[in-house]
């Protein structure tokens, strides 16, 4: 039994409101004007059915997966959605009951099924939910939405209709992936995923999907693992949610939040237990940073160690001069982040999460640097040359190296987090700006553009409004790096008579451009992209 205490501005909880789809693309109220040359669709991916019958998921990362489009067309913009047909939503509406297990809510088994056929099931292996609520991203000319276990799904991005799931464990070793894959300017896709081999050995398996060739074979078919990282406890693999990759460099920063395999290949099947309950800390083993060879898929033999911190998101990663930079978004202590996903829900207690929240470290966007080229000769040094940063890399006698952070963005209170970059021309490479959406006490409030050289910010706010990760997109002949705009999706409860809009804002200085402003209301979205026409 819980009480419950709302946040201060309690029309966040528009963000977790239950919508229907619509049948097809309505018209928006355009304030301002859109850019002429903004054309095209900006697709986002998030919860949209919270309920089922009378069973409520209890997380947002539960609710079944919601397709979001606004076309732009002549100035002009629609707006359009349609939940994602996964087995996992197609199953609930059938049997008008929560049927697979999400992260933190377990499915009940069907009452017609005894004990003893739920304990001869539970050889079978565990059923993973396909509910695919998190990002979308491109394959060839197929797009995916996805969400952090073995299934993603094709979808029609112009229809938003489901066209098939498909499982990755047929085409690669992985027993799951990121939501987080890098896709350069080729097409090629990277991603990583847990691997548990034989013996229960577990790695994390870099896996590489070639772009579209000559002859239109579905790329997936050409699925490989490129490089495979050693993982530092047999039975309990890191949660991993993002990497780094450069033109040359794989990263992965391996975390101290654990997920506990056995729980996990047994909770739910015999005691009941979710997704979330397998999670735990180890954070004695700080945070482990492993680096590979992107073309020869050799891993290198250096050991990159630092202080614990959690993470979801890479900001960017790029090469200088013999040296690996490292940009995150951190998090510290295993119990605030854990009551980070806890109460992404919001059922909890509030008092007590602000207690906790204001006691603990405040999340950092933070910058590491990590050297390539280790002479013994330097032990007791710091290794790091680069005149712009103050972060530190200092070799230990036992040869490892150990890493202390340059701080980018620390705010009392507020979390810098699902950052965006001019990806396709600055991914993997130097880079100035970062935007990302400010967390006020777990509730976005604001949008916030990052110089990661200078510390400069810019934010754009507006009262009782709820607005989503922010998408660049560049300007067709841009010369700056930040020559565009920002979109960002928009609950705005009290703030007018359209609940909801989607604001268009100059990349330069987060002034606001236009927005187009629709009559019903928009659940929270996760992650997304815009497709150009």
């Amino acid at each position: 039994m819980y009480s419950q205490v709302e946040h201060p501005a309690g029309g966040y909880k528009k963000l977790f409101e239950t919508v229907e789809e619509l049948a097809s693309p309505v018209t928006t109220h355009v304030t301002g004007r859109v850019p002429p040359w903004l054309r095209g669709s900006l697709l986002r991916c998030g919860p949209g059915l919270f309920e089922v019958g009378s069973e409520p998921f209890y997380h947002l990362f539960d609710g079944q997966a919601l397709l979001h489009k606004f076309d732009f067309k002549e100035g002009h913009v629609t707006y359009h959605r349609r939940f994602v047909r996964t087995d996992a939503y197609v199953r609930a509406m059938t049997e008008k009951r929560i049927v697979i297990t999400e992260f933190g809510t377990y499915a009940y088994p069907d009452p017609c099924k005894n004990i003893f056929s739920r304990f001869f099931s539970y050889f079978k292996g565990v059923e993973v939910t396909d509910n695919a609520l998190v990002n979308i991203y491109p394959v060839g000319e197929d797009y995916y939405a996805c969400t952090e276990t073995n299934f993603i799904t094709k979808i029609n991005p112009d229809t938003l209709e489901t066209i098939k799931q498909v499982d990755l464990c047929k085409y690669v070793s992985v027993n799951g992936a990121t939501a987080h894959p890098h896709i350069e300017n080729d097409g090629t896709v990277y991603n990583i995923g847990n691997c548990f081999g034989k013996n229960f050995a577990l790695a994390y398996n870099i896996i590489r999907i070639p772009p579209l060739q000559a002859d239109k074979e579905d790329p997936m078919n050409r699925s490989e693992v490129v490089v495979q990282f050693p993982c530092s406890d047999r039975f309990k693999p890191s949660y991993v949610h993002s990497f780094g990759l450069t033109s040359n460099y794989i990263v992965f920063v391996e975390t101290p939040v654990k997920i506990n395999l056995l729980k996990f290949l047994s909770s739910w099947s015999l005691w009941g237990a979710n997704y979330m309950d397998c999670f735990e800390s180890n954070e004695t083993m700080g945070v482990w940073l492993h680096v590979a060879e992107k073309k020869k898929g050799k891993l290198l033999n250096i050991k990159y160690r630092t202080s614990a911190f959690n993470l979801f998101h890479h900001i960017n990663t790029y090469e200088d001069n013999g040296f690996l930079i490292v940009d995150l978004c951190t998090w510290k202590g295993f119990e605030f982040v854990y009551n980070y996903l806890y109460l992404a829900n919001l059922r909890a207690n509030w008092d007590e999460v602000k207690q906790q929240a204001e006691k603990a470290p405040q999340p950092e966007a933070r910058r590491y640097v990590l050297p390539l080229n280790i002479d013994k000769a330097d032990t007791g040094k710091n290794l790091v040359t680069l005149p712009y940063t103050t972060a530190t890399a200092t070799l230990r006698s036992d040869e490892t190296i150990w890493l202390e952070p340059e701080v980018l963005f620390a705010g009392p209170r507020h979390a810098f987090e699902f950052p965006q970059i001019n990806y396709k021309k600055y991914g993997g490479k130097p880079y100035t700006y970062t935007y990302g959406l400010g967390l006020n006490h777990f509730v976005p409030d604001r949008l916030c553009k990052l110089n990661v050289q200078t510390k400069e910010t810019w934010v754009w706010q507006e009262l009782d409004s709820y607005p989503s990760e922010p998408i660049f997109v560049s300007h067709p002949d841009a010369r700056e790096e930040d020559d565009g705009v920002v979109l960002s999706v928009v609950v705005s409860p009290g703030a007018g008579p359209k609940p909801a809009f989607l604001l268009i804002l100059n990349a330069r200085d987060m002034s606001e451009v236009a927005r187009a402003e629709v009559e019903v209301n928009i659940p929270v979205t996760f992650h997304g992209l815009f497709k150009k026409a």
